[in-house]
């Protein structure tokens, strides 16, 4: 199941993904967020209501799909270099250690994130 058609979208999607994994957005999750869309989205004018709207629609989707879509949309994404995906992944310890401490539920979808990106990795080069 792919729901994004570009990939700053998708990233967006990964870094809320990965700010709600124990169940809360801290305020500090956020703002490394609406800083990391500066690259993102460098013509953006209004990024805060784009993030909300990304929430919206992260929060509007059955979470038993929400890996099936971060796997799909990997894979849709062929064409993006398993270095600049996992780099990503890098980033994505900037949100989870925002709010100054790191849940399990985080530390496992780390983790799960990783594995998506190493499958996607092993499927390209068979």
């Amino acid at each position: 199941m792919v729901l994004h058609s570009n990939f700053p979208d998708f990233i967006l999607f990964l870094y809320i993904h990965m700010a709600l994994a124990d169940g809360y957005l801290h305020p500090s999750e956020e703002q490394v967020i609406l800083e990391k869309m500066r690259k993102l989205y460098p013509d953006e004018t209004d990024r805060k209501k784009k993030f909300a709207t990304a929430v919206a629609e992260y929060h509007a989707i059955d979470k038993s799909l929400t890996l099936a879509v971060i796997y799909d949309t990997f894979k849709k994404f062929d064409s993006v270099k398993f270095a600049q995906k996992y780099k990503i992944y890098t980033e994505m310890y900037d949100i989870v250690n925002a709010d100054g401490k790191v849940e399990e539920s985080e530390k496992a979808a780390l983790e799960k994130l990783k594995e998506i990106i190493d499958i996607d990795a092993q499927i390209r080069q068979s």
